[in-house]
């Protein structure tokens, strides 16, 4: 994934925006927890095996990694915050779908989300969608193998927001089309300048500047 993450973040500071990104728990370097991990290996074996994965072997993996990898996105954009060239507004692009959606709901930081429903989406996550109001621009691989299309486009339905994109196109999960990421970069320079303007205006005290975790 480096190469592809590589070129978002050169996007992104084409822009003008600060990009960000960490390994989530149990991949690259970083080693996974228990339940992470074991829910990993389910998941895993179920898909090998050519059946598909129930709603308990999904919880058991994603949930997990949700409640450990958002808090720690929360502290990314904290550290950021300390350093004089980082502030808001604050945009968020990515999967594990679950992750970005969860964050969306606790992050008052995040004025956008761009959101890739390239994963499992456990059915709690389809309940908190509901409380998901910024606007979003989501991704969805028509022919991605790794991804319920049914689950995510209910979980399309079931956000919140006033403002959500659904954009389609053919292909596997790494087929994404150049121009489905340039829609994408479009829809953070819309809402993250408008809502940098806004920072900026005579009213406000806070710290004037750009950062998009990717």
């Amino acid at each position: 994934m480096y190469p592809r993450l590589v070129a978002r973040a050169r996007a992104a500071i084409g822009l003008g925006f600060g990009a960000a990104t960490i390994e989530l728990p149990g991949t690259g370097a970083r080693s996974g927890s228990g339940p992470i991990e074991q829910g990993r290996a389910a998941l895993q074996q179920t898909i090998k095996a050519g059946a598909r994965p129930t709603e308990e072997i999904i919880d058991s993996f994603i949930l997990p990694l949700a409640d450990q990898a958002v808090p720690e996105w929360r502290a990314v954009v904290d550290a950021l915050f300390e350093l004089p060239e980082f502030g808001g507004p604050v945009g968020y692009s990515g999967g594990v779908i679950a992750i970005g959606t969860r964050l969306a709901i606790v992050e008052p930081r995040v004025t956008a989300a761009g959101l890739f429903a390239g994963s499992y989406i456990p059915r709690t996550i389809l309940e908190e969608a509901r409380q998901v109001t910024i606007p979003l621009h989501v991704l969805l691989q028509w022919d991605d193998e790794g991804n319920d299309r049914q689950r995510a486009l209910e979980l399309f339905d079931a956000f919140g927001s006033k403002e959500k994109t659904l954009q389609a196109n053919l292909g596997g999960h790494t087929g994404v089309p150049q121009f489905a990421g340039d829609d994408a970069a479009r829809f953070f320079a819309r809402h993250l300048q408008t809502a940098d303007r806004r920072l900026r205006s005579p009213s406000s005290t806070a710290a004037e500047g750009h950062q998009t975790p990717r």
